[in-house]
């Protein structure tokens, strides 16, 4: 899996919506409709969509360590560990725009409360897996979380599923982003 191909994609990026980038991301050759590499994914579309939003980071440097930190969850995760990848992604995001550590206070409590809310939403619907639908409900969860805590404006849609077909595992009218 070349996890690196999503740097070049993510810095010609100028699109203020983390969903368009996460689906441009998603396009590239090593994603699979389920898997670890969304951990890195949800993570990068939203740091490259805060940047083009406005904010204040070094983007290069900051998806070289989504992708060091992403990349260190394991697949699965959402069954066997209890936390899903994509919604710890949010969390990876928050703790790297507000460079919190282990030994910061609001930031590493911003970061907890960044996955805390993405794992909310996706636990609300239950599952069995779907990485896609719970990458959009932790980058739509993470849209707001910036606006509020941040003042920064990402873009927002109203998203519809194309993965569905894909997804033999689909709970199809269960989900919010299913197409009839």
């Amino acid at each position: 899996m070349n996890i690196d191909a999503i740097i070049p994609v993510c810095l010609e990026e100028t699109s203020r919506n983390p969903v368009t980038i996460f689906r441009k991301l998603t396009a590239l050759p090593f994603c699979r409709i389920h898997g670890p590499e969304h951990h890195v994914l949800v993570g990068s579309a939203l740091l490259t969509a805060y940047k083009n939003a406005g904010g204040d980071i070094e983007l290069e440097p900051a998806l070289s360590e989504m992708i060091r930190r992403g990349s260190g969850v394991p697949g699965m995760a959402c069954g066997l560990w209890g936390a899903c990848g994509a919604g710890i992604s949010s969390g990876i995001f928050i703790s790297i725009i507000t460079k919190s550590t282990p030994l910061t206070q609001q930031p590493m409590g911003l970061s907890n409360l960044m996955t805390s809310s993405s794992l909310s939403k996706i636990g609300t619907i239950g599952g069995p897996r779907c990485c896609k639908r719970d990458s959009f409900l932790s980058i739509l969860s993470a849209i707001d979380f910036v606006k509020e805590h941040f003042g920064i404006e990402m873009e927002k849609e109203d998203i519809k599923c194309e993965f569905s077909p894909q997804n033999s595992q689909c709970i199809k009218a269960r989900c919010p982003f299913y197409k009839k």
